[in-house]
């Protein structure tokens, strides 16, 4: 069975875009070479990996199960051809990431960097706001940021868009309580803000009750049924549900998660430290609670 790395990012494209002609853009070849690949590719299977009308490309069921494997075929070339062309890479790569995305999000990047550049050391700044994060990046002290913004901006790589959500115990009536008892960020936060002025807008009473610096803390007095907090969805919690207009509470923004790094590039170690930045959030969909925590 041949399944060759041209094969396989073919594929992923195609996965990607539901589309053989935008498919073919992102790995520079044309709709019939991208169809032709395709088929190469079922015949290596013995499987149809897509089903194909006048309209539209799907993947199925075959092709589904096929995605994740097909993506760890090529992490694993491109892990090999990176740590064979970087072996002398050194340093330091300092990153800065809010502390949710943190938690979810850096095990795997740093797995991945580690073994493609196991000289680099990591610097990470996690338990601050974005705005703190970005001035540490305009002073020169990071060389890479994760950060939330309720609109894209210029100057960042926007990575994901990510719903903000009302959270709560699902073993509790805590969103019942007068006044609502909130757990939120340190003041300065977006979530924060966003929260607490929809309330008011509604004319929802409320009080701050638990404060974190840290998503563990605004996780665990939502588990323990001790306050409602707004949060990144991916964020919810075991044990978790989340509250929407039928239960009183007003829909809250999405963020767009954006990457910005220094304006001198950096060297080879920032831009593969990037690189496993951008993959991890294509990868893992922010519009749905995460697995690991989901209910």
């Amino acid at each position: 069975m041949d399944l060759s790395y041209d094969l396989l990012r073919t594929f992923i494209a195609v996965a990607e875009t539901r589309n053989f002609t935008r498919a073919g853009e992102l790995v520079n070849r044309t709709q019939s070479a991208v169809s032709q690949q395709i088929k190469r590719l079922e015949g290596e299977l013995c499987q149809e990996l897509f089903a194909r009308d006048a309209r539209s490309v799907h993947l199925t069921p075959y092709g589904e199960a096929f995605v994740p494997h097909a993506r760890r075929l090529i992490r694993a070339h491109e892990e090999t051809v990176a740590a064979l062309s970087t072996p002398d890479v050194a340093g330091v790569v300092r990153l800065g990431a809010p502390d949710d995305y943190a938690a979810f999000f850096l095990p795997g990047i740093l797995e991945r960097f580690a073994s493609v550049c196991p000289l680099v050391q990591v610097e990470m700044r996690c338990c601050e706001s974005s705005a703190a994060l970005l001035a540490a990046l305009d002073n020169g002290k990071l060389d890479l940021v994760i950060r939330t913004n309720v609109t894209p901006t210029v100057a960042g790589q926007t990575i994901a868009q990510e719903p903000i959500v009302w959270a709560a115990s699902a073993s509790h009536c805590t969103h019942e309580i007068n006044p609502l008892p909130l757990a939120v960020f340190a003041e300065g936060c977006e979530y924060r803000a966003w929260g607490t002025q929809a309330l008011e807008d509604i004319g929802r009473a409320y009080r701050i009750a638990y404060t974190s610096p840290s998503i563990m803390g605004i996780q665990a007095a939502i588990t323990a049924g001790l306050a409602v907090a707004p949060i990144g969805l991916h964020s919810l919690p075991p044990g978790g549900r989340l509250l929407g207009e039928d239960d009183g509470f007003p829909q809250l923004p999405s963020v767009t998660v954006s990457l910005h790094r220094r304006t001198d590039n950096g060297g080879e170690a920032v831009d593969r430290l990037a690189s496993y930045v951008i993959e991890a959030f294509r990868e893992k969909r922010l519009d749905q609670p995460s697995q690991c925590n989901a209910a």
